[in-house]
């Protein structure tokens, strides 16, 4: 059984680093191709170092583009990759271009597709990740999920049960691994805060950052509550782009700094009084961690972190103020655990790979 596995963007690393691991760890042949969607050095490379990833087998070098022609470049390069090394299983994660573009060629190609955190919906088709997890879902052999209503989305739209496999979390294995050496390296020292005595904040979905108005009217309610604690933002390029173009004004309490290494952001995250986000990772991670968080959208994808964690989403400013309120006075769920969010997502989905081998 030849294996290969592919990231792309930022999210990638973190699901799959774990995957990678155990596959190399047994002694699977394996390919491990990078689709370069995200290319950088904060927002790729430096994931390799950090998670002890092997370096690419395969770089793809897309880079950045329209939705339909980076799909378009990846699914020309991929195609190239799968007839030259003829793999008996794809293994892609999450919901990014890269995701559905591989998952397109693989299902052309006849290779068997396994995606990492399957069943996720937010019911919204404005989201481009929504359309990338129901098409990558559908093309999948084996469907590997985080949460019980993943299940149930998957048995909803027709999914054969016999191909979903219930395993945890893969982000929450990264996670476990690396947290505390994140926490000894003290990053929010470097920038002139405490521990607990700040929040931190990210920003780069279309529906906040795209229209000028919804962005001012976002900005304008985290600039309120910056006037009560400080504020960390890791800028997005894209964001920083919008943020610039539309002269949005920044409260003086939002400290602005460049896209952040990931153990610097967990450790940040990990210490931080309460966490701002529209990002669907960052709402496992907060879960996981035990730390507040605000999501600054209309739905999720990822409903356990409502139901057993402990985020609560919040769209309007009079949302946003009133849940800075009550975290800051101390009024906030702990939360519990997640069922299977254990660390050990990564071992269970090597394990039913290899239990399928002929």
């Amino acid at each position: 059984m030849k294996i290969l596995s592919v990231v792309g963007a930022r999210p990638n690393f973190m699901k799959m680093a774990p995957v990678v691991e155990q596959i190399l760890q047994r002694g699977i042949p394996h390919l491990f191709v990078h689709t370069g969607q995200h290319y950088d050095e904060n927002m790729s490379r430096v994931f390799f170092d950090q998670l002890g990833m092997p370096r690419p087998d395969v770089d793809l070098e897309v880079g950045s583009d329209t939705h339909a022609r980076q799909t378009a470049r990846i699914m020309t390069a991929f195609e190239e990759v799968c007839r030259e090394h003829r793999p008996d299983i794809v293994l892609v994660g999450g919901d990014v271009n890269s995701t559905a573009a591989v998952a397109l060629v693989s299902a052309k190609e006849g290779i068997a597709l396994g995606h990492v955190e399957s069943g996720l919906r937010s019911f919204d088709r404005s989201m481009p990740e929504e359309i990338n997890r129901v098409v990558t879902d559908h093309l999948s052999t084996y469907l590997f999920t985080t949460e019980e209503s993943a299940d149930a989305n998957l048995a909803r739209e027709g999914i054969a049960p016999e191909r979903v496999h219930r395993v945890g979390n893969c982000m929450v294995d990264t996670l476990l691994k690396h947290v505390r050496t994140a926490v000894e390296r003290a990053p929010w020292t470097g920038l002139g805060l405490d521990p607990a005595a700040y929040a931190l904040l990210t920003l780069h979905r279309p529906s906040n950052v795209d229209d000028d108005a919804a962005l001012a009217s976002v900005m304008q309610a985290i600039s309120s509550v910056s006037s009560r604690i400080p504020i960390l933002f890791p800028v997005h390029p894209r964001t920083r782009r919008r943020l610039e173009s539309g002269g949005v004004p920044i409260g003086n309490g939002i400290r602005l700094c460049e896209p952040l290494p990931y153990l610097a952001f967990l450790g940040l995250m990990a210490k931080s009084r309460f966490v701002l986000t529209d990002s669907g990772g960052i709402q496992e991670e907060t879960t996981a961690l035990g730390v507040p968080c605000l999501t600054l959208r209309r739905n999720t994808e990822r409903p356990v972190t409502v139901t057993h964690g402990t985020n609560r989403l919040a769209t309007t400013p009079e949302e946003i103020q009133a849940g800075a309120d009550e975290i800051l006075a101390g009024h906030w769920r702990t939360g519990e655990s997640v069922p299977l969010w254990d660390g050990r997502a990564s071992e269970r989905i090597v394990d039913v790979l290899v239990r399928s081998r002929p």
